[in-house]
This record gives C-alpha cells, sequence and structure tokens, in this order.
C-alpha cells in the first residue's frame, strides 16, 4: 500500500538526477491516500531528500557577493515551492525544481541585495547586460563596447549606460570606510554637505542694505541686541533711556525691516511718538562773555556732522579765550559726527585755542573716549 510506502535514502551514485525524479514521483504516488497530517510527513521528507541538490545550485552562485548561507536558505524557500507545485503530469521534478531554486535565487539578487534602490526594469537589464559581457569577453578575447553590448541586446546605447552606471548602486562603499594610506579620513569626509546658510545670502544682504537705512540710535540698538546679545537692560544704561524705551524701538525697527522686506521698494521710515523718535541734528552757536559756546541736540549723522564742523571751526577762527561744546541734548554720534569733533579739535590745537566737551550722555561718551576724544563732566 502507498501508505507504508518508505522514502528513498539519498542518493550516492552518479543517478542522483534520476534517483530524485524516482522519489518525487513516489512522492505523488504516496500521498494520494493519505490525510493531510500524513500528507505532510511525505512533503518533508522528500524536501530533506532533495536538500542536497539545492545546495549545489546555491554553490552556483557563491562569490557574487552574498553569504553561501543566505543563497542556501533561498535555494531551499525554491525547493519547498517546487515541491508543493509539483505535478508529475507536467514532466521531470529535477527540472522543474531547478528552474523554480535558480528563478528564486536570481530573485533573490535582484530585489533584496542592492544597496539602493533601482527600478526593476533596470536591474533586469543589470543582469542582461552581464552575462552578454561574460558571453562577448569569451568571443572577443576582450571587453566589449557599448555599441557590442547595445547590438547583442538590442537595445540603445542610452540603456546599456544606464545599467552600467546603475551596476556600482549594488554594493556601494561604505561612507565609513577609511581613505586608505595612514590617513585617518573616511569617504565620508571627503563628501560635500549642503550649506543652509547659503539659502540666507539673499536676506543677508537685503536687511544689510536696509539696516543703512534706519536712524543711527536703531540701527546701534539692533547692532548691540543681536550681535552684541547684549539685554534690554544694558542697552538701556548705555543709552541712558528706560528698558522700556528700548523695547518700542527694537519693536518698530523689526517692524520696518519686515515690512521693507515684502516690498518692492522700501517704505519711508515713519516716526513714532517724540519719545521714540530721534530728533534731527540741533546745532547753535552763542557767545558767552569770551568763551564761544556750541550747543548740540539730536542725533549727529552726516547731514549734522557738516553743520557740526562748520560750527566749531567758525567759533574757533574767532580766537575767543575758549569754545565749549555742550553735548547735553546729543544722543548720538554716528562716524561723520566724531570726524567733525576731530576735525575742530585739530584746529582749536592749531590756533591755541581750548576746546572743551562737557555734558555728554553715556552712550556718547563711550563713542568719544574710542575715538580718543575726552570729554568733561
Amino acid at each position: 500500500m502507498f501508505g507504508q510506502t518508505t522514502t528513498p535514502t539519498p542518493p550516492t551514485t552518479d543517478r542522483g538526477l534520476e534517483d530524485l525524479d524516482a522519489a518525487a514521483l513516489a512522492y505523488a504516488a504516496r500521498i494520494e491516500g493519505l490525510p493531510p497530517e500524513r500528507r505532510q510527513e511525505a512533503r518533508d521528507d522528500l524536501v530533506r531528500f532533495a536538500l542536497p541538490f539545492a545546495g549545489r545550485l546555491a554553490r552556483r552562485y557563491r562569490g557574487r557577493g552574498e553569504p553561501l548561507e543566505d543563497l542556501e536558505q533561498v535555494a531551499r524557500l525554491g525547493l519547498v515551492n517546487a515541491v508543493d507545485r509539483y505535478d508529475p503530469e507536467r514532466g521531470s521534478f529535477t527540472a522543474y525544481a531547478a528552474i523554480t531554486i535558480v528563478g528564486e535565487i536570481k530573485r533573490h539578487f535582484r530585489d533584496r541585495t542592492w544597496g539602493v534602490h533601482v527600478p526593476r526594469r533596470l536591474r533586469d537589464l543589470i543582469l542582461e547586460v552581464g552575462q552578454a559581457t561574460a558571453t562577448l569577453t569569451s568571443e572577443l578575447s576582450r571587453a566589449p563596447t557599448v555599441a557590442e553590448l547595445s547590438a547583442r541586446l538590442e537595445t540603445p546605447e542610452e540603456e546599456i549606460l544606464a545599467a552600467l552606471e546603475s551596476a556600482a548602486g549594488y554594493s556601494p562603499a561604505s561612507l565609513n570606510a577609511p581613505v586608505g594610506g595612514e590617513s585617518s579620513a573616511e569617504f565620508g569626509d571627503l563628501v560635500g554637505e549642503s550649506d543652509h546658510a547659503l539659502e540666507s545670502v539673499d536676506d543677508r544682504v537685503t536687511v544689510s542694505g536696509l539696516l543703512h537705512r534706519l536712524p543711527w540710535r536703531e540701527r546701534r540698538i539692533l547692532a548691540m541686541r543681536f550681535y552684541g546679545n547684549q539685554t534690554q537692560a544694558e542697552i538701556a544704561a548705555r543709552f541712558g533711556i528706560s528698558q522700556m524705551h528700548v523695547s518700542r524701538l527694537l519693536s518698530r525697527a523689526l517692524t520696518w525691516l519686515r515690512q521693507a522686506m515684502l516690498a518692492d521698494a522700501p517704505p519711508p521710515w515713519q516716526n513714532g511718538a517724540a519719545e521714540a523718535e530721534p530728533a534731527k541734528a540741533r546745532i547753535s552757536v552763542r557767545q558767552n562773555g569770551d568763551r564761544v559756546v556750541v550747543e548740540v541736540g539730536g542725533e549727529v549723522d552726516r547731514a549734522g556732522a557738516d553743520q557740526l564742523r562748520r560750527a566749531v571751526l567758525q567759533a574757533v577762527t574767532g580766537q575767543p579765550r575758549e569754545v565749549v561744546v555742550d553735548l547735553v541734548g546729543a544722543g548720538g554720534f554716528d562716524a561723520g559726527g566724531i570726524a567733525a569733533l576731530m576735525a575742530g579739535r585739530e584746529a582749536a590745537a592749531r590756533t591755541g585755542v581750548p576746546l572743551r566737551l562737557t555734558r555728554v550722555q553715556p552712550a556718547v561718551r563711550r563713542s568719544l573716549t574710542a575715538a580718543g576724544l575726552p570729554a568733561a563732566d
């Protein structure tokens, strides 16, 4: 009876393939009248009997970048599929199992072993190019050209080139691999990175141009806050104003910058409240006995610097006993204003007329001290 049939022992002679076909036929006849649980036992027996055959097929593909153990596992999976789908009426089990196992191995190489994603159509073409290259190399005794591969495969040269380039993605080099020699550098160190700061270059250039349109005090406060990393309290102490005032000045300057960044043309600088808007330079000269007093108020920018220079030079050339520059109302000096005071000091030194700076605000005093202009209390 079929239920008493024993599984043939593994072949030990040159008739291994014929014995495998005979074992498969015996298996197909054996399971006809068996219950499901006994069929599973017969299936396992045939799989174990055919394992050496699957192993031989797997060993044909070793040395291609995949461990032999992985290839044997894939071959065994193909063998199980062949056993489950075997139909004796369709021909030899050996031929069917070989096709199924080899197909499973090739599918493994195609789908599971690529280091980067490559389209399936291109992966298939890469295999064909590899096989054609081996064949043509044997025939021509040299490596074939792209044109020869294109003619053999009847494929455009552009696709052959794409396949050859994509083949490098099968096993890409690790970024942690050493460059070579005695250097400790790795391949990853040679790869450039995206400079995200480049995205803000246009904004930085635009803001740089807009900052020069701001009044001197607002420009200085922005620099101290965002470049000098100073607190509002520290800025307030430098300018001799309240912290709330500094907050209002910062808010107004930033709002204007945002609007100017989004507009085709920068909007005009709008004056805010009287306390928040720096006054324009005010220069007045008065005679006090044999002394000349030059009173300076507001923000001395480029426009006010010329007026201040003329006033001081005119006062010095009159040969008074002393020239006093009263800076109690001056809120700030830019480079032009400081240059005007330095020009007046040089003229006073030439004529021998004493020139004294008095009642200087703390923020202005620091600027004058940095320029070498001492100020009296």
